[in-house]
């Protein structure tokens, strides 16, 4: 799979905002033992027996150790973003530098220290719970395989780098082992944890020729497998890839509000002087308690809780979902996903297993049946069409016979046997069919199923009906988004009838059937100009063109390279439940960013006004403010639990 798709334009926003926003990539050296003396400094000059001027000059060292990084990114990238973009490009530590500076201008020393101390607590306090919503993707980089046990020549075994391990090595993996790249086993057998593929906690039995993943763990079987991919071309790394591509593709809530910031930080330093010369005239306030007022302004209206309000919680939905086996592109994908308005289908492999079995049967002569399964399973034993195996499931284990069987292109399977001349085939090669066989094949067909027929002779003694079942968790992942108002329609190259068979049983919408591959992507053209904003879900090489036209395109991980890579988001199971819960976590995500963002402006507003009315000072502004931005923050987080198997559907 290649998924190395790149989105310039939302990386460059990314870059933007980790270089910008209210929280900093990393610490300046000394950072944090500045932090605690300068707290050491704060609590003697508040307690200890000094006089005012000792005070104050505690109060400064404070202000300077515990306030150095704040000061210096208020500044500093202050400048350096203004020459970049060749415009004024302030930040919100500016506004705090601003404000500490202007507290101590008019003597309030002690506050200007508290200002400082609880904000840059607060800062220490956001990264590390935004370091949390980080977690699950830091485990699942750690997770990639370091080491093999490439076997030699001699049968032993020796220790290799996984980047030395080369296309047609074999790899001997023992019980609790790591499986360090992709391939298949050629020897032995046992049971491995593809959890980290797949999500899934059940391990899967492992038999030779099946294929096993890089980075799943092996169980308490031994075995040699040999590798069919590089270590950097396999599925985890694939899935690496994507994580790490989610995170440089940021929703629009959250580089709207990154855009905006540099706006809202120069609206609030041309409001806050025009605030102090004009409220003594208003208000008859005296210029010292102006000043007062302006700057506990300056504090109170800093958009450090906007600035939150969606970046941590789309990382926190996004690692949750990878937990899952649910990998999206970008946090853009995530969060446009609740407001869908239809998801259009494709049906093998996504609606139904991919697997036909056989469903019904009829025989002319009940005495012979059992007789005529035997030649019929002895016949499709030499089969090369997709229908033998699932009748060999259905009759495979009655005793073979001994008889010549030919595969007739065009005519189906012939044998001999005792003298008779048996065929299977399709209903067109008959001539001599009774009318209740024909009865029958009318009653199948019309319920969407294939039928193929038995002769003796060259006539028509019995026939099968085979059917690809629909999926039962397909059938709940469906009434669910209906239950949501989402319209569920199929996109299938199927004949009408075996369409609407399947969308009947699952409770789909509508059907679009006998759709050409080419023409997949104009039937979602079609469903967006009906309904509007569309997802398409697909897993093969014809619905590449659907996926990339539809708003977000979902391949299943069971499908094909091609849908995977253009695809902006894999479910890496053919599970669409897991589907379901991806809609379900954004339709959270989204509710939680409007709670944040409408929670994160009304505490600026209230603020304000409470500064107003007289009732605010510059310690509760800070302690409200810096609360109000550590409350969003978690908020955001909470996305990082799994979803209860029973959500509730108004999430």
């Amino acid at each position: 799979m290649n998924m190395d798709k790149t989105y310039r334009t939302a990386e460059h926003e990314s870059d933007d905002y980790q270089s910008n926003t209210h929280e900093h990539a990393g610490h300046l050296p000394g950072e944090i033992p500045m932090y605690f003396i300068g707290v050491v400094a704060y609590l003697l000059a508040l307690f200890g027996p000094f006089s005012t001027l000792v005070s104050n000059f505690l109060f400064g060292v404070a202000v300077v150790l515990a306030g150095f990084h704040v000061i210096i990114e208020g500044i500093v990238e202050t400048i350096t973003d203004t020459k970049e973009k060749n415009k004024f490009h302030p930040n919100v530590h500016l506004l705090m530098t601003l404000a500490v500076l202007g507290a101590m201008a008019i003597g309030s020393f002690d506050e200007s220290a508290l200002l400082i101390l609880i904000f840059a607590g607060a800062h220490f306090l956001e990264e590390f719970a935004e370091g949390k919503s980080q977690k699950e993707i830091t485990n699942l980089l750690q997770m990639n395989p370091t080491q093999a046990r490439l076997l030699q020549s001699d049968g032993s075994t020796k220790m290799v780098n996984v980047q030395e391990v080369n296309v047609g090595d074999q790899l001997k993996v023992l019980p609790g082992d790591q499986i360090a790249t992709d391939g298949f086993i050629i020897k032995g057998h046992t049971t491995i944890d593809e959890s980290s593929i797949n999500g899934e906690s059940m391990p899967k039995e492992k038999l030779e020729e099946e294929e096993v993943f890089a980075s799943t763990i092996n169980g308490q079987g031994t075995f040699v497998m040999q590798v069919t991919k590089d270590s950097s071309e396999t599925v985890f790394a694939d899935i690496l890839r994507l994580v790490e591509q989610s995170r440089n593709n940021l929703p629009k809530a959250a580089t709207k509000i990154k855009k905006i910031e540099p706006i809202y930080v120069k609206s609030v330093l041309f409001i806050v002087p025009v605030f102090v010369l004009i409220m003594p005239v208003l208000f008859n306030w005296s210029w010292e308690m102006s000043i007062y007022r302006g700057i506990v302004l300056l504090i109170t209206a800093s958009p450090c809780a906007l600035a939150v309000s969606a970046v941590p919680a789309t990382l926190s939905a996004i690692s949750n979902l990878a937990k899952k086996g649910i990998l999206f592109k970008g946090g853009a994908y995530l969060a446009n996903l609740s407001s869908i308005k239809a998801v259009a289908f494709d049906k093998t492999g996504t609606l139904t297993k991919g697997k036909p079995v056989v469903t019904d049967s009829f025989y002319k002569d009940k005495a012979k049946q059992i007789k005529w399964q035997q030649i019929i399973a002895t016949m499709e034993e030499s089969a090369n069409h997709p229908l033998a195996t699932a009748i060999l499931e259905e009759y495979g284990e009655l005793q073979s016979l001994e008889m010549d069987v030919t595969n007739e292109i065009g005519q189906g399977i012939v044998a001999e046997y005792e003298g008779k001349h048996y065929r299977i085939g399709k209903p067109s090669l008959f001539d001599n069919v009774s009318d209740d066989i024909q009865a029958k094949t009318k009653e199948f067909a019309s319920a969407g199923k294939t039928v193929i027929y038995f002769s003796e002779d060259e006539e028509a003694v019995a026939l099968i009906a085979l059917m690809d079942k629909a999926d039962e968790k397909a059938a709940e992942a469906i009434a669910y988004l209906k239950k949501q108002q989402v319209n569920t329609l199929m996109i299938t190259g199927d004949a009408k009838t075996t369409g609407e068979a399947v969308a009947h049983a699952l409770g789909i919408d509508d059907v679009y059937s006998n759709v050409l591959p080419e023409n997949k992507a104009e039937a979602i053209t079609s469903l967006q100009n009906k309904y509007g904003k569309t997802a398409m879900i697909g897993d093969g090489i014809n619905d590449a063109p659907a996926l990339v036209k539809a708003d977000i395109g979902f391949a299943m991980g069971d499908g094909t390279d091609v849908a995977i890579d253009v695809a902006d988001a894999v479910i890496m199971q053919n599970d669409l439940l897991k589907f379901e819960y991806a809609y379900k976590l954004s339709k959270k995500l989204d509710k939680i960013i409007w709670q944040n963002i409408i929670f994160a402006m009304g505490v600026v507003l209230l603020l304000s006004v409470l500064n107003i009315v007289g009732k605010m000072d510059i310690g509760l502004g800070v302690l409200a403010h810096e609360g109000s931005t550590l409350l969003v923050l978690f908020n955001g987080l909470r996305l990082l639990f799994p979803l209860k198997k029973k959500a509730p559907e108004n999430v």
